[in-house]
């Protein structure tokens, strides 16, 4: 699939907590160069830990999963634990979606094992990866996936 012509939907903790906000940006910018992602409001560092204030939870579900519907593969950064970025990688997979998700052990924290053990080497990976090496990790995914 053509990079322009591929649709992603980035997935990062926002009420969860915002702490990774920067780095949702800085990957959001690099998934740009593989396609059109849905979810850039993800990185915006003006979006705070409550959310859009100006939509109800219902509105913003029903937006996003139109958005996970439309997508051609999910990529959720997991390593601040958030039961909205769960419940995306959830219903991308039930939606079979390619799912990439991005982890970094050095945070010290444990991912989950419902995430970790659901890799399978081909429509859902898990990456365990540091700052410096999410380029590299985004194109090695994208140049080896048709997604």
């Amino acid at each position: 699939m053509a990079a322009l012509a591929r649709k992603i939907y980035f997935a990062g903790s926002i009420r969860a907590g915002r702490d990774d906000a920067d780095l949702y940006a800085k990957l959001i910018k690099l998934l740009q160069k593989y396609g059109t992602v849905l979810t850039e409001h993800v990185g915006d560092p003006n979006l705070e830990a409550c959310g859009e204030k100006a939509l109800s939870d219902g509105e913003i579900h029903d937006r996003d999963i139109q958005w996970l519907e439309r997508a051609d593969v999910l990529v959720a950064e997991v390593t601040q634990p958030s039961l909205g970025v769960g419940y995306e990688i959830g219903r991308a997979v039930a939606m079979k979606k390619t799912t990439l998700c991005l982890f970094r052990p050095q945070s010290g924290r444990r991912l989950s094992a419902m995430v970790r053990g659901a890799h399978n080497g081909s429509t859902f990976l898990v990456k365990d990866y540091t700052e410096d090496r999410a380029e590299s990790i985004l194109q090695e995914y994208f140049s080896s996936n048709s997604c």
